[in-house]
């Protein structure tokens, strides 16, 4: 789509920047400062304009990127909508509640589409953390400290008035105020406000200038109660610059900049039930959202036949808003927030859990289900709940308890570990998110293949775990060994205990086999499915061929495969076979490998990259397709494991990895 900037001054600058990058063509900018237009104009191939009301007349692009200083928003919106052009204007919409109201209103009778930046409630770090509040981590959320700490324009700003003169709240405020409202709906009152006049010596900005620095707490209609702070005298390199914290019954969420255009490892903390603080990464590559995020979904959006107006909705709402705090802070009273509602959030949790329908809903008669399986939804990296480490077993709990706070979603449970009962206290207690949210995988012990005994398996390890079923029930193993009792609580037992009835032997010492084919215990495993006490199944530690049977004959065929995977040992048949059917795979100890992590070969890729050696390793197995599923007892660790689904390796040096394959391997 055709488009034309108004303004050229530095924000333009940004937004010219990245236009190869989308399927928006500038034909025209228009600056009343000749030299400023003529200079993006040049850059761009663009027309150079230096009044409005001329380019209008002359040029046909359908879209207004509207980038002009603060006060002049509203009247160029209002022109460019007469003039029956798609406007996206720079933050704010207007300067007076009522005007924006009436842009709203004129684009809605024209058939015009009117959007309006801060569109951040788009960006990944806020997004993430939106995700924190969809699954209920943080309980209900009743308090909330938001800051806007735009610092002395005069000092980082060629042309400071026009800020000074509107005031840190519709220049920064509106940076927390417009992610506030997208996440929790419209504020009602303004519960109180104070404006100080702070400023050393004397300072620009006109005869109507706002005050330098404003404190207001808002009640949102949704019970939220949030204490607002926004100065153009706090420094903006002072300890907070748009930080915003949100306090639940359960736990506390940090993001650290409200306006961050792409997530980093530390933008956004977490803390659950009586925890420490916890760095949540965001477990998807980096992406920075560019300037141009707002126009470029706007003419999308306008190109499919749609005319939106939401964001221009919430933000004439935030304006309304940062006036009833002005009042209120001249009157000394409450003020409430009056005028059209903005569009309403939902909170729903993360897709991360596959849907449970029963085996056979959504195929066609005849058609082969095992070639026709979509892969089920997974994170791209889970977290492994194994005591077993390093020879000897260890408490796991506070381990677990970090990777919830941290943002794990899928979690590798197991009847052999025997922590399943201490799990499930985790998952019940305040700070932990809901069961929704998660993606549970449990694995019967090689003893309970038999008839009876996998049913009891699996409902008492859905006891232990508090749940009503898993997300998925995978094989342990494919070899079955005689049955010894049921396995219960194996964590409280002594160690030979525990070895005792978890891997028993015959008269020479060799484990004592059970006459279960494998093809059996899985039909029984699909009863399990039948039954509703899991959604998927899936197999562990298999060979192709034994895959391949199973897919062949069962009625349910397997949804993922969990193998030990790293890159002495690769298991690219496995891999292929399984991506080429829909299974997803898994791999267990991906940095457990004796000598992988100081492999010469690994350690360069790190260096090269400036990352650890276990990041590259896990970055090579989600580059790959695969999940991979580490556990660690360090919380730097667990958060660096997370956080290490972000990397991205190039094509070289994953070949690198890739030529590490060993087919000797042995542990």
């Amino acid at each position: 789509m055709d488009c034309v900037f108004v303004g050229a001054g530095a924000v333009a600058e940004k937004y010219a920047a990245g236009l190869t990058d989308t399927s928006l063509r500038l034909t025209a900018v228009c600056d009343r400062d000749a030299d400023r237009a003529r200079s993006i104009a040049a850059d761009t191939g663009a027309t150079p304009y230096t009044d409005l009301t001329a380019m209008l007349a002359s040029e046909p692009a359908s879209l207004v990127v509207n980038l002009t200083s603060h006060a002049a928003h509203a009247p160029v919106t209002d022109e460019c909508l007469a003039a029956g052009r798609h406007v996206f204007s720079e933050k704010p919409l207007a300067l007076d509640p009522d005007r924006a109201d009436r842009l709203v209103e004129s684009a809605r009778e024209r058939g015009l589409a009117l959007g309006c930046a801060p569109i951040n409630h788009r960006g990944d770090a806020q997004r993430h953390a939106r995700s924190f509040l969809a699954d209920g981590r943080l309980g209900e959320v009743r308090l909330a400290y938001a800051t806007a700490h735009v610092g002395r324009v005069t000092s980082w700003h060629s042309r400071p008035e026009s800020f000074l003169a509107v005031g840190p709240l519709y220049d920064g405020a509106v940076y927390p105020l417009s992610l506030l409202v997208s996440w929790f709906g419209p504020v009602e009152r303004v519960r109180r406000a104070d404006a100080l006049d702070a400023w050393p010596g004397d300072r620009t900005g006109g005869d109507d200038a706002r005050p330098p620095h404003v404190e207001a707490t808002l009640a949102f209609a949704a019970g939220v109660q949030v204490s607002l702070r926004a100065s153009f005298y706090v420094d903006h390199r002072s300890r907070e610059f748009y930080g915003l914290e949100l306090h639940g019954d359960d736990g506390t969420l940090y993001l650290r900049d409200a306006g961050a255009q792409a997530a980093e490892t530390e933008s956004v903390t977490v803390r659950g039930g009586g925890r420490e603080p916890t760095a949540a990464p965001h477990p998807f590559p980096r992406r920075e959202q560019p300037y141009l995020a707002g126009p470029e979904r706007l003419a999308r959006a306008v190109e499919r036949g749609h005319r939106p107006e939401a964001s221009a909705r919430r933000s004439a709402h935030v304006v309304r808003v940062c006036a009833a705090i002005e009042a209120a802070a001249a009157s000394g009273g409450s003020v409430p927030v009056d005028g059209p509602t903005c569009p309403t959030p939902t909170l729903t949790p993360p897709p991360v859990r596959p849907s449970a329908p029963s085996p056979r809903q959504g195929r066609s008669e005849g058609q082969n289900q095992r070639q026709s399986r979509k892969a089920i939804r997974l994170p791209p990296v889970g977290f492994g709940c194994s005591r077993y480490r390093d020879g000897d077993y260890v408490d796991r709990i506070d381990s677990v308890a970090t990777a919830l706070d941290a943002g794990y979603r899928l979690f590798d449970s197991a009847e052999l570990y025997g922590n399943e009962s201490r799990i499930g206290d985790l998952l019940a207690a305040p700070g932990s998110p809901d069961r929704e949210s998660l993606f549970v995988l449990g694995k019967p012990w090689n003893t309970n293949h038999g008839p009876g005994y996998l049913r009891e398996a699996c409902e008492g390890s859905l006891a232990e775990l508090g749940i009503d079923a898993f997300d998925c029930y995978a094989l342990h193993w494919p070899d079955a060994w005689t049955y010894q009792g049921p396995l219960r609580e194996l964590a409280s037992l002594p160690v030979d205990e525990q070895e005792r009835l978890t891997f028993p032997t015959d008269e020479d010492g060799e484990p004592a086999r059970a006459d279960h084919d494998l093809l059996d215990t899985w039909r029984r495993l699909e009863r399990l499915q039948e039954a509703g006490l899991t959604r998927t199944l899936g197999l562990c530690n298999v060979t192709v061929p034994q895959v391949a049977r199973v897919v062949d004959e069962a009625t349910e065929p397997p949804a993922l495969v969990q193998v030990e995977r790293h890159p002495y040992r690769p298991r690219e048949e496995l891999v292929a076979w399984c991506h080429a059917r829909g299974i997803r795979v898994l791999a267990h100890s991906p940095l457990s490998a004796p000598g992988l992590l100081a492999d010469p070969v690994v350690e360069s890729v790190a260096d090269d990259v400036g990352t650890s050696p276990a990041a590259v390793v896990l970055a090579w197995n989600v580059q790959r397709g695969v999940v991979p599923i580490p556990s660690s007892v360090d919380p730097d660790h667990v958060v660096a494991n997370l956080a290490a689904a972000r990397l991205r390796l190039s094509e070289t040096q994953l070949a690198r990895l890739d030529d590490l394959a060993d087919p000797s391997f042995e542990r």
